[in-house]
């Protein structure tokens, strides 16, 4: 990670994924989501790992025919 970034918080990741804070919640819970880190009692997450987590979802078509309409 370059000097000139910093950890993003949950409230900006949920914001740059177009989820709920509590969506986010469960992805920790659950797993699947992007990478975390904790540094104490708080949630971070790297900018560069979430990066690579949202090319990694990208799909090239539907799975369902249908289902993105």
């Amino acid at each position: 990670m370059r000097e000139d970034e910093r950890f993003l918080t949950s409230p900006e990741v949920a914001r740059r994924l177009g989820i709920s804070e509590r969506g986010l919640s469960r992805f920790r819970a659950e797993g699947g989501g992007p990478p975390f880190v904790k540094i104490g009692r708080r949630v971070a997450y790297n900018p560069a790992s979430l990066a690579e987590w949202i090319q990694r979802q990208e799909r090239e078509g539907s799975a369902t025919p249908g289902a993105d309409q």
